[in-house]
């Protein structure tokens, strides 16, 4: 049988105490980072919560619609976008120069860096019934584009798989048909701009009105790849400068 003294003993539970500390004080540090993980992710989720009043839930956006999709697209690209529309260069939809007007270039890399981030499936194709003849026509510009008329194809910038191609360059795919031809006529306006050279631009005005109708109708009647995420680099340099695509300024 053990004996202890009466000066051992407290010793022995200070003893105790103090382990029990120390592993609850361990326990709380792996815990910690979790913690602080859903905490940012909670503020971003409330950050970005108004543009799924317009662009659906994560970014999504529906086939039907007029919102474009921003789930998934590249974050240079998505970045370069918010950024136009604070500096006056997409002027087009006054609501959304009004909701990133007085927010600093850290704040929008983090709202594209969450949306590009989300990664989900596409809803069918939009146009399910369209000319033959409408169809053939923008698949040749899509893919071919005119070289009598210097017009590159659009899968020459945008990728092969028309999915877009990191850092700064979109999808094609997805985009309600409606969508497609606003922005068309923005760029035609003069309403929509990007960083000179504006490729876009530039393109746009060669184009006809019915070429544009061809394209967005041939975009729109598309399915997207089970994989849509952005090329990583195109396989050739682009046929155009685009003063919003880094490597080309």
């Amino acid at each position: 049988m053990f004996h202890h003294s009466p000066v051992e003993i407290p010793r022995r539970a200070a003893g105790l105490a103090a382990v029990t500390a120390v592993a609850a004080a361990a326990s709380l540090s792996l815990l910690a980072p979790a913690a602080h993980a859903q905490q940012v992710a909670d503020a971003m989720a409330k950050r970005v919560a108004p543009c799924m009043a317009c662009h659906g839930k994560e970014g999504r956006a529906a086939a039907d619609g007029y919102y474009p999709r921003i789930a998934g697209k590249p974050e240079g690209y998505l970045y370069n976008q918010l950024r136009n529309f604070r500096d006056g260069r997409r002027q087009q939809y006054p609501l959304m120069v009004y909701m990133v007007q007085h927010l600093s270039d850290d704040y929008l890399k983090e709202m594209a860096g969450f949306f590009a981030s989300q990664h989900l499936p596409y809803p069918p194709p939009q146009t399910v019934d369209a000319p033959a003849a409408t169809l053939e026509r923008g698949r040749l510009l899509v893919q071919n584009g005119d070289p009598s008329r210097k017009i590159p194809a659009c899968a020459a910038c945008h990728g092969e798989a028309l999915t877009g191609v990191s850092p700064a360059i979109p999808g094609l795919l997805g985009l309600p048909r409606d969508y497609i031809n606003s922005q068309f006529g923005a760029w035609r306006e003069g309403t929509r701009r990007a960083a000179e050279p504006d490729c876009m631009g530039q393109i746009t005005r060669q184009l006809t009105p019915e070429d544009v109708a061809a394209v967005s109708t041939w975009l729109s009647s598309r399915s997207v790849p089970a994989d849509a995420r952005p090329a990583a680099s195109l396989p050739a340099k682009l046929p155009v400068a685009c003063g919003s695509v880094p490597e080309t300024k």
